[in-house]
C-alpha cells in the first residue's frame, strides 16, 4: 500500500475525531467532573429576581442595619432595635458552597431582637447567608458571605 497525501489527511482526521470522542466519553462518564447547580429550580427562582432586588434595596435603606456576628453560642443575627420582634417573619438560609448536604434553613420566630443559629450546626469555613424577612408588609433581603 502506498502512503500519499490523501491517506495522511484521512488518518489525521480520523485520529482527531477519535481524540475528541475519547474526551467526550471521559467527561460524561467520570463522576469527578460532575457539578451541581446552585439550586435545582434555577429558572423558577429567576422569575422572582426583581423582587429580590427590591428587597435588597429595602435592606440597604434601613437606618439601623441587620448585623451578623459570631458569639459564644453560635451565629448571632441582630435585627434593628426599633423593630418589634414578634412582627418579624421570614427565614434564614445558610448555604455551604463546598457541600450541599450542610445547607439548612431556619424560620425567624423570635422574642428578642436577635436570632441565634446554634454553633453545632455550623462547621468552620465559608458560608453564604441569606436573611429574607418581612416587617410591616415590606420585604427585606440580606445576602452575605461569612467565614465561620
Amino acid at each position: 500500500m502506498k502512503f500519499n497525501w490523501g491517506t495522511g489527511i484521512v488518518i489525521a482526521i480520523v485520529a482527531f475525531i477519535g481524540f475528541i470522542l475519547f474526551f467526550v466519553v471521559k467527561m460524561s462518564t467520570d463522576n469527578s467532573y460532575s457539578y451541581d447547580l446552585v439550586t435545582e429550580k434555577y429558572y423558577q427562582q429567576e422569575l422572582g429576581f426583581q423582587d429580590e432586588i427590591n428587597a435588597e434595596k429595602n435592606a440597604l435603606e434601613l437606618k439601623e442595619k441587620v448585623t451578623i456576628q459570631r458569639s459564644e453560642g453560635g451565629l448571632k443575627i441582630e435585627f434593628p432595635a426599633d423593630f418589634s420582634p414578634k412582627e418579624i417573619k421570614g427565614k434564614v438560609f445558610l448555604y455551604r458552597p463546598s457541600n450541599k448536604q450542610l445547607d439548612f434553613e431556619i424560620p425567624i420566630s423570635i422574642s428578642k431582637t436577635y436570632l441565634l443559629v446554634p454553633e453545632k450546626r455550623l462547621l468552620d469555613g465559608r458560608w453564604n447567608i441569606n436573611i429574607a424577612f418581612k416587617y410591616n408588609n415590606k420585604e427585606y433581603l440580606i445576602k452575605e458571605e461569612i467565614q465561620y
